[in-house]
């Protein structure tokens, strides 16, 4: 059960920004982003191989106590392995901010996860297989709770409150160590049962190298910040260089590290035009990795768009509004919306 310590103070406070304009670098399109806003305190935790990102909403949308740790050794039972870590990160941040009384819990984390039933289908970077964390973190911490999939959490933080929001028929595309998909269709989240939206193991050369995932040339081996690093390793044998290292590389004008980027940048408009002919989004928002780097990625990406399109829409390019803490604002709006179910 979640119980504050009797005397603390905060030791980090993140307010989100109010309102702030988001423009492409060559969609001349305007949106306006929203703060979390007012609505009952709540806890969220965002679970990756590495690493677990915590933090604290308060009453007013502020974000609180934001932390890093690192992740456990997923050895045993997994699913009661991270849920004492997350119950341990709650007893941090009620000794922290002992004034905030959270009404509910989100957890959000990649794989292939049921949002509706709360349960890690799966997901191999993490050794889970059908872990109902919702029913685990009601149990452990008794307050209401959701478990839902990290880039689908960011999707909706872009769709209710970001890039996103102007539009019904959109994508929320994350371009990082790993590449999943949001889809909104007619202003509806798409989720397929958990399978939706796992672009980043779309095929995009049959005969390239091989993925986690069992498969070979998925868009993962050649446009997530990893596939970045190793691409760039083949060509350049005993040089080791993290994915973000390539991007300013490239930026700089290695000549290898330029190659990389382009061959990603064709394998995401390959796929960008395949949503496109298939879906005819509106919009498609792009976070992570490649978007980060700017004109880097959205002149380039553009060009090669519209050279693969011919009567299908093209959709506005944009960049996500919420960057990194995209993940944990939408575990915030979804463990709300329990809150919400539980009163």
């Amino acid at each position: 059960m979640y119980s504050p310590a009797r005397s603390a103070k905060p030791n980090s406070v993140w307010h989100v920004i109010l309102v702030i304009s988001v423009k492409s670098p060559l969609d001349p399109v305007v949106s306006e982003v929203l703060a979390l806003g007012p609505g009952p305190a709540v806890l969220t935790f965002e679970m990756q191989p590495t690493e677990t990102r915590a933090a604290l909403f308060d009453s007013d949308g502020v974000m609180l106590g934001l932390t890093r740790s690192p992740a456990p050794n997923p050895e045993g039972d997994v699913g009661e392995v991270i849920m004492a870590h997350v119950e341990d990160l709650t007893t941090r941040l009620a000794r922290d901010f002992p004034q905030v009384t959270p009404s509910a819990v989100g957890l959000i984390a990649p794989g292939i996860v049921d949002d509706r039933e709360g349960i890690a289908i799966l997901s191999g970077d993490l050794r889970w297989v059908n872990v109902p964390y919702r029913a685990l973190a009601e149990s452990r911490l008794r307050l209401p709770s959701s478990f839902s999939h990290d880039a689908r959490a960011e999707g909706q933080a872009e769709f209710q409150l970001g890039a996103a929001r102007p539009f019904s028929n959109v994508v929320v595309l994350r371009l990082g160590a790993r590449i999943a998909a949001t889809i909104y269709l007619d202003g509806r989240l798409h989720d397929g049962g958990g399978f939706a939206g796992g672009l980043g193991h779309s095929i995009v050369n049959p005969g390239g190298s091989p993925c986690a995932c069992g498969s070979r040339g998925c868009l993962q081996t050649v446009a997530s910040t990893g596939g970045l690093a190793d691409r760039y390793a083949e060509l350049n044998p005993g040089t080791l260089a993290t994915g973000d290292e390539v991007l300013e590389l490239a930026r700089r004008g290695d000549v290898a590290a330029n190659l990389v980027l382009s061959n990603a940048l064709d394998a995401v408009a390959l796929v960008v035009s395949q949503i496109s002919a298939v879906l005819a989004p509106e919009a498609i928002i792009l976070s992570g990795g490649l978007a980060l780097t700017g004109s880097q990625c959205f002149l380039p990406l553009r060009h090669r768009l519209n050279s693969l399109l011919s009567y299908h829409r093209r959709p506005l390019l944009l960049p996500a509004a919420f960057g990194r803490d995209g993940g944990l604002m939408g575990a915030a709006l979804r463990a709300r919306a329990a809150a919400a179910a539980a009163a």
